[in-house]
This record gives C-alpha cells, sequence and structure tokens, in this order.
C-alpha cells in the first residue's frame, strides 16, 4: 500500500522526462546528449520497473486480503441491509397504495366538484355576460339618443333664443326711437320725471304721508306734483307740506354732453357759454318752483327739485358755486334719485320719532290702568281660591260620608240594573271606575272612618 504512491510519482516522473526528451529531441534530433540520456532513462526504467513490479505483487496480495475481508463483511451488512429495506419498503408501498387510493377518491371528488362548479360559474357567466351586453347596448342606445336629443333641443333653444334677441333688439331700436320722441316733447318729459318721482315717493313713505297735486297757494291754481305731510303744524286738519317737483332741462344738458364729447372741437369760449345756458336754465326752473310753491305757513321754507338722472345731479354739483346759490336765493334744494331716496328715509325714521314720543303718554296711561286693574284681578283671584277651597273640603267630607253609607249597605243585597231602573224613576250611571274606587277606599279609611262615624 505504501509504495502505490511511489509508483504514482515514478509514472509522473517518467512521463515528464518523456516529455521533456521528446521536446529535446524534436528540437535537436542529432544532439548526442538526448540519446545518452535516452539510454541512461531506459536503464533507470528498467530498474524502477522491476521493483514497481516487486512491490505492485505485495501490494496486490495484501490488497485482495483485504479486499477479501472487506467483501464477506460488505456482504452480511448488505443483506442485514437489504433485509430493513425490503420490511421498510413493504410497509412504506402498504402506506403508499393506501395514501393512493385515498388521494385518488379525493382527487375524483374534486375534480368533479370543480368540474360543476366550472360549468354552473360558465353559464352564469355567459347570462351575466349577455345581460350586460343587453345593459350596455340599451345604455349605449339611450346615452346616443338622450346626446342628440340634447343637442338638437340646445340647438333649437339657441336658435329661438337668437330669434327672440333679434326680436328683442329691433323692439328695443324701436324703444329707443319712442324715447327719442318723448323726450323731445317737453310735456311729455316733464311726466317722465313725474313718474319717477312718484315711484320714489310710494317707495319709501307711506301713502298717508305725502300727497298730489297739491295747492300750496290759497285762491291759486297753481298745484305742486308731490308734497310731503310734515308733522308740526299749529293746525292738525292743515298741515305743512313739504314741496317737491320735477324738472328735466333736457336740451341744455344735451347740448353740454356733445361739447364734452367734442372736447376737442369745441373751443373754451363756447363750452363756457354752453355752460352758462345750462346753469341758467336750472336757475330758471328753481325761481319757478320758489316762486309758485313756497309759501310758509303752509309749506315749510324750502322746497326740492327733482332731476330723474344721476348724470345730470352730478353736472348741477359740479357747476362750482350752483347748489349753494339755489339753497341760499331761491330756497330750493336740488336732489337726484339716490339722495332723495335717502333723504326719504331719514325723513320716515323721523316721523316714526314722533309718532313714538306722542303715544309714549298713552302707552304709560294704558300701563297705569292695567297695573290697577291687575290688584282687583289679584283680589278676585284670592276670593276664587277660598271659595274653590271650601267647596273641596265640603267635597271630601261627602266622600267620608259616601263611603260609611256603601260600607253599611254592603249586607244588602244589589238588584240588576233592569229592575233597579224600574224601581227608580232616575236611575243614577256611574262612570267605569268608581264604585272599584270607592270599594278600594273602603278597604283603606276601614279601620278608621268607621270608628268615627
Amino acid at each position: 500500500m505504501t509504495l502505490f504512491p511511489l509508483f504514482l510519482v515514478g509514472v509522473a516522473t517518467l512521463a515528464l522526462q518523456i516529455f521533456l526528451l521528446i521536446q529535446a529531441a524534436a528540437r535537436a534530433r542529432a544532439d548526442r546528449e538526448t540519446r545518452f540520456h535516452l539510454e541512461n532513462l531506459e536503464r533507470l526504467l528498467e530498474r524502477q520497473e522491476n521493483t514497481i513490479r516487486e512491490e505492485i505483487a505485495g501490494n496486490r496480495k495484501e490488497l485482495n486480503e483485504a479486499l477479501r475481508d472487506n467483501r464477506q463483511e460488505l456482504a452480511e451488512s448488505f443483506k442485514r441491509l437489504g433485509d430493513m429495506q425490503r420490511q421498510q419498503l413493504e410497509l412504506f408501498a402498504g402506506r403508499l397504495e393506501n395514501l393512493t387510493k385515498t388521494s385518488a377518491e379525493g382527487m375524483e371528488k374534486i375534480r368533479t366538484g370543480l368540474e360543476d362548479n366550472l360549468r354552473s360559474l360558465r353559464q352564469e357567466n355567459t347570462s351575466k355576460l349577455e345581460e350586460m351586453r343587453q345593459v350596455v347596448d340599451e345604455k349605449l342606445q339611450q346615452s346616443v339618443e338622450k346626446r342628440f336629443n340634447e343637442s338638437f333641443r340646445l340647438i333649437s333653444e339657441r336658435l329661438d333664443q337668437v330669434h327672440k334677441g333679434l326680436g328683442e333688439m329691433q323692439t328695443l331700436a324701436h324703444g329707443v326711437g319712442d324715447l327719442k320722441k318723448v323726450l323731445v316733447n317737453v310735456k311729455t318729459r316733464g311726466g317722465l320725471g313725474e313718474v319717477q318721482l312718484g315711484a320714489i315717493l310710494e317707495q319709501c313713505l307711506a301713502p298717508d304721508q305725502y300727497e298730489t297735486n297739491v295747492a300750496v297757494k290759497p285762491h291759486s291754481a297753481e298745484r305742486v306734483e308731490f308734497a310731503i305731510r310734515m308733522p308740526g303744524g299749529h293746525d292738525a286738519a292743515q298741515p305743512v307740506y313739504l314741496p317737491i317737483d320735477a324738472k328735466f332741462p333736457l336740451e341744455d344738458y344735451q347740448r353740454l354732453l356733445d361739447a364734452y364729447d367734442r372736447t376737442g372741437e369745441v373751443s373754451a369760449a363756447e363750452l363756457e357759454s354752453i355752460l352758462k345756458s345750462f346753469e341758467t336754465a336750472v336757475r330758471r326752473n328753481a325761481r319757478n318752483i320758489h316762486d309758485k310753491y313756497i309759501n310758509p305757513p303752509y309749506t315749510t321754507d324750502f322746497a326740492l327739485m327733482f332731476v330723474p338722472t344721476e348724470g345730470l345731479h352730478a353736472e348741477i354739483l359740479r357747476r362750482r358755486g350752483l347748489f349753494e346759490a339755489l339753497n341760499r336765493e331761491f330756497k330750493v334744494a336740488v336732489v337726484g334719485p339716490a339722495n332723495l331716496m335717502a333723504f326719504l328715509n331719514s325723513l320716515q325714521m323721523g316721523f316714526r320719532t314722533l309718532a313714538i314720543e306722542k303715544r309714549s303718554s298713552e302707552v304709560w296711561s294704558v300701563l297705569a290702568a292695567i297695573k290697577t286693574e291687575f290688584g282687583k284681578f289679584g283680589d278676585i283671584l284670592e276670593k276664587t281660591r277660598t271659595k274653590l277651597t271650601q267647596a273641596a273640603n265640603v267635597i271630601d267630607q261627602a266622600q267620608v260620608r259616601s263611603r260609611a253609607i256603601q260600607r253599611k249597605l254592603k249586607s244588602v243585597q244589589e238588584l240588576p240594573p233592569a229592575e233597579a231602573g224600574r224601581l227608580l224613576d232616575d236611575p243614577i250611571d256611574l262612570p267605569a271606575g268608581i264604585p272599584a274606587a270607592a270599594e278600594a277606599g273602603d278597604e283603606t279609611d276601614d279601620g278608621h272612618e268607621s270608628g268615627n262615624y
């Protein structure tokens, strides 16, 4: 056994040397040293071969003996192992057969159940898909029809709106022309201001707080368009009026607006002339109001001139000193729609304050009378409570005596209702529950009231 590695080493060495010799021979075939070494190597190999043969023969013998012993031991081990494996294989084969049979049965059941479930699921999916397809088709049909209908409806509505807008524009054009014709007429223009003034008064004041077409000067035919009834007059039958008249100097105001629009074309002198003409027209209207409608003590010592547009009112306020001059010289205040409503709202608050002050004394008198009557009412309530207490005591005594009489009559036999009705001309129908309550009272009060009676 120990010589086998040496043999391998020798063989490897021999192979290496042969490789080297062959390589050397290939390089220099005619070299003498190569031959010499080859001869020596052959002799060395022969010696080593003999030695190795001897060692191999000895090793073969030892190996054969060891192998013989190992074969016997392995045969016995294999025999025992074969017996054990045969037994385990037989046992495993039985268990495997049982498991295979059980698995086959379970798999068959599972396969059958899966096939049934798949069949039912396939049928259900088919029906559901068919229903979904029908629903989707219906929805798509309805949606398409609905959208088409909505689109046609929107188009029809838009066309109707376009036609309507064209008609309104034509009507508006006619209306603008009619309005222009109306505004050209001075009398109609004044009526437009009166209508607007009347609407504002109707919105802000009560009907009894203002009057229309009022004669503020006795024995005169002049009548103011609107007049507010002011409190504080000496004669209750003859109130003090605040005159309000509507004015609309359209021609002068229109020329002024045209001049503003043509600022670069109109000279400063021409613009100043237009402004003075406009101011003169406003002063003329204020003078007419002062002369016709201001008449103290029948009226206040001032009046209001209503202009129907905010632009006209702003132009009057823009003229330096014009508004103050109208107040100072003619006692006339110019108002537009916005500040007239504010003025009327403030008047309305003043009217309410005066009404509350007038009725406050009456309220205190009524409260004093109520206080007196309430004292009397308390005395009456006290007397009523005393009478009710006395009546309750009498009723309690009557109930006590009634229960005592019922206890005494327990031994008396009762007659039927029909026979009792024949004997008594006016039988008493007691409400349900009273006899039961009376008997309950008898049971609770038997130990006390019978002794007292």
